[in-house]
């Protein structure tokens, strides 16, 4: 008797478990109270599209699989079903098994926001743009307020965009080390092509009251749906304010779990020759990304290196991000100090910096950056000073 009083309900069961997983974020909890409310009402579709997304939360990926499946088979083109189904899928870098799922949804359902809104977003990732605004079309047709769509649509536009062409400035200041600040400007056009994406660069400086001008081709190859590289090179006729020469590579993975690993190096010849190898790793998670990158740089008696730390808070698109990085060292990669390493530089440079940044997409072709950062540099024996650099930038895409 006293048994049967105290026996919860499939719906008392399911509040408790929404109760762990939401207040107490305690994912394990919330999956076994659901488990026990399944036992009771196995055809409980939404208890079980419920315990199918806690698994994708907690990357108990093949066990959400095949809860999601089990509803598609009870129930084809379940609306909740396929559109967490799908979203794990496109989450999971496999898109074409999700618009799969989408469309099946859809078939059901053809009325339903969120699962037209999914497919504009895989149809995106999928480089099938013009679809993707076919659709994203339609849905601002029945509902004209919608602005999570009427916000994609722009992104669309933005990817879609096989040209673009920018500008930049940088102003970098020093307390002590010199007595002039330094400039620097750079123009370039950059191109989308079937095998990714090309651009040109021309860069100018004045620094030590010294004009310099550079021209660099930069180029990011796709190689599979797993790996694509970064493939740079660089000419100056004045290497002290640019290197004569500079190169780079790295051969980038994308890994499971919204990972992304990378291995290189770079190369620069001023009066002599330096070779740099770096190595990287970043992680997407929910609207952050995270990188660790290191430079390391041999020498005929130590090998010396930089590390770096770099987060983004996206806000909106792949274009509308806050970011912030902070490091040790100098990177070949800044122009603003790729000049020391230069073999003149006898003393190698020892730095603690930070930067702060901002870049945003306005009226869907247009983008414009802004940075600040801050580096206390060891520039000589026991002598330490500041350098300021602030930088913006705008491109046009087209």
């Amino acid at each position: 008797m006293l048994t049967a009083q105290t026996e919860l309900s499939t719906d008392e069961l399911y509040t408790k478990a929404r109760t762990a997983a939401f207040d107490e974020d305690n994912y394990g909890k919330a999956i076994a109270l659901l488990k026990q409310a399944l036992a009771k009402s196995p055809d409980y579709l939404e208890v079980s599209v419920f315990l199918g997304r806690l698994y994708t939360f907690s990357d108990s990926l093949p066990k959400a699989r095949m809860v999601f499946e089990e509803i598609l088979q009870k129930e084809p083109g379940h609306e909740d079903a396929s559109l967490a189904y799908a979203n794990l899928e496109y989450w999971n870098s496999d898109s074409r098994k999700s618009l799969s799922i989408v469309n099946t949804g859809l078939e059901k359902h053809p009325k339903s926001e969120k699962l037209g809104l999914l497919k504009a977003k895989v149809l995106k990732d999928l480089k099938r743009f013009d679809e993707s605004r076919g659709v994203i079309d339609q849905l601002l047709k029945v509902n004209p307020k919608f602005t999570e769509a009427r916000s994609l649509l722009g992104s669309v536009n933005s990817s879609a965009a096989k040209n673009s062409f920018g500008l930049s400035y940088d102003f970098i200041y020093f307390d002590k080390r010199f007595d002039d600040p330094w400039h620097m400007a750079s123009i370039n056009y950059g191109r989308q092509t079937k095998l990714g994406s090309v651009a040109a660069r021309f860069n100018y400086a004045n620094r030590f009251t010294t004009n310099g001008a550079q021209f660099e081709v930069d180029a990011y190859p796709r190689i599979s749906d797993l790996f694509y590289a970064y493939v740079s090179g660089g000419i100056s006729e004045n290497k002290g304010i640019f290197p004569r020469y500079r190169a780079g590579f790295s051969l980038y993975a994308n890994l499971p779990a919204a990972f992304e690993a990378d291995a290189g190096f770079r190369f620069l010849a001023f009066s002599g020759s330096t070779w740099i190898y770096t190595v990287g790793v970043g992680k997407y998670y929910k609207s952050y990304w995270f990188n660790l990158r290191t430079y390391l740089t041999p020498s005929p008696n130590a090998i010396s290196h930089s590390y770096s730390f770099t987060t983004r808070y996206y806000l909106g698109g792949a274009d509308d991000y806050l970011s912030f990085k902070i490091g040790t060292g100098i990177s070949p990669d800044d122009n603003a100090n790729s000049v020391s390493f230069d073999p003149e530089n006898i003393y190698k440079l020892k730095s603690i910096n930070m930067a702060l940044g901002y870049r945003k997409l306005l009226w869907d072709t247009n983008v414009f950056s802004f940075q600040a950062s801050l580096e206390n540099q060891e520039y000589a024996p026991e002598t330490r000073g500041n350098q300021l650099s602030l930088s913006i930038g705008y491109s046009k895409r087209f």
